[in-house]
């Protein structure tokens, strides 16, 4: 993964000087609660942690069974996009945050610049981020601090029914263009069915897809922040897209819905378009289906390996806790530790990709991939990551980017709003943010 990580992550490097106007300064985690792992009156200290990756009570239930200097009380939380990073936004301003919580690589920024989470560098040491990625390191280090301690990367994979392909005599894609003469041709064989389905609630999946397509919505140059959601790369994956929408050749359902849910079971949602993470998800929601399912690579304008990242989380520290030399031991025992991947992996509902390279042995030896015919679905997420476009960046709004698209995909209809309004919309809300915020902008 080295190539392509290694450019993308200097890219989004390029914006620590940007972001370091916004940051404000994090709290000073003092432990004055807890030394390190101990409590200063002898007994365990005790640490919040809020999340809601799969496997992640599993983790906690085994780390506090092998640890006797730390507990960690667990509370499962929404999905970020779906409500988490609201909730964790509003504990840490009314001054109740957990000690410990799960962001993804993408609203990393937007907590940094708000002041919500403390800098962990002095705990993070440079043997701890040895043993990860280190483009995973460099998207976690923003304006010279180290704010989080990263878990894994997403990129992006193709989930499809192979029993119900073989069926109607489908091949899988590995174009767009085979995509939709696939989805044209589920649709012909089965009204009812459906090749994939686009997320209203989730902009991150049509970012992901914008990504891959070489689009670039942020950079920052110097002291200006250069916003570009209109590019020929988004332009042409919102066009793809709407004429998916409005050819009814694809299902239009809220992620991980019932609705989504149902027509997976009962056969006439026959694909997903997500990431590495989603073959855990699909195993553990899905488990009648045992066998039937395959992963692919991502369709690709030109055929060729190309994928961007769909979600990849972290550990990051809110700026309200003393407790962070025992929050941050947790994240790495997590994170860096053949115990910590083999109990969230193991719990079978978790296919992470871990970002420390040396585990993912560890992490494709606990998946049960008998779930997907016994196929190596680890050697696939290794080369999809090799893929990872080169040039994209996540600006320091993008709570507020997310939630203007979110609204506008849900009002997608025949004569409603585009795609393409929806992802203006977006643009238009950035931009307002960025200068609501003191920040020279351009776009």
């Amino acid at each position: 993964m080295s190539r392509s990580w290694s450019r993308t992550s200097r890219v989004i490097a390029a914006t620590a000087t940007a972001l370091a106007v916004l940051t404000a300064c994090g709290g000073s985690g003092d432990d004055s609660s807890a030394a390190g792992s101990k409590g200063t009156d002898g007994k365990p200290v005790t640490i919040t942690f809020w999340g809601w990756a799969k496997g992640s009570k599993d983790v906690v239930d085994a780390f506090n069974a092998s640890h006797r200097n730390i507990q960690v009380k667990f509370e499962e939380i929404p999905s970020g996009t779906a409500g988490g990073y609201a909730k964790i936004s509003n504990a840490v301003k009314a001054g109740n945050a957990p000690d410990l919580v799960s962001i993804e690589y993408s609203s990393l920024p937007e907590f940094v610049s708000s002041g919500a989470l403390q800098d962990i560098g002095g705990e993070f040491t440079e043997a701890d981020r040895a043993e990860l990625l280190p483009q995973a390191v460099e998207l976690t280090t923003l304006g010279g601090k180290t704010w989080a301690v990263p878990f894994d990367a997403a990129p992006q994979a193709f989930f499809y029914r192979k029993d119900l392909f073989a069926k109607h005599k489908v091949e899988v894609p590995k174009t767009w263009d085979d995509f939709r003469a696939a989805a044209e041709k589920v649709k012909k064989a089965d009204a009812k069915a459906r090749i994939a389905t686009f997320f209203p609630d989730d902009p991150t999946t049509f970012e992901a897809m914008a990504w891959q397509a070489g689009a670039q919505w942020f950079k920052a140059e110097n002291d200006t922040w250069k916003i570009n959601t209109t590019d020929a790369a988004t332009t042409k994956v919102a066009a793809y897209w709407q004429g998916l929408v409005d050819a009814d050749l694809v299902h239009k359902n809220a992620s991980f819905s019932p609705e989504w849910t149902g027509s997976l079971k009962n056969g006439t949602t026959i694909g997903y378009l997500g990431a590495s993470w989603g073959a855990g998800v699909l195993k553990g929601t899905l488990p009648e289906q045992n066998g039937k399912w395959a992963v692919a690579p991502m369709p690709s304008w030109d055929g060729k390996p190309a994928s961007g990242m769909l979600g990849g989380s972290t550990f990051a520290v809110t700026k309200g806790s003393g407790k962070k030399s025992a929050a941050v031991e947790f994240a790495e025992w997590m994170s860096t530790t053949e115990a910590g991947v083999k109990a969230r992996i193991a719990s079978g509902t978790s296919s992470a990709f871990p970002a420390a390279t040396a585990l993912r042995p560890v992490a494709k030896q606990a998946f049960d991939a008998s779930y997907y015919g016994g196929q190596d679905i680890y050697a696939l997420f290794e080369e999809a990551g090799a893929s990872i476009g080169q040039n994209w960046s996540w600006g320091p709004t993008t709570g507020t980017t997310n939630t203007a698209i979110k609204d506008q995909f849900g009002k997608i209809t025949e004569g409603g709003p585009t795609i393409a309004d929806a992802i203006r919309t977006g643009h238009e809300a950035t931009v307002t943010e960025l200068k609501k915020r003191g920040l020279k902008v351009e776009g």
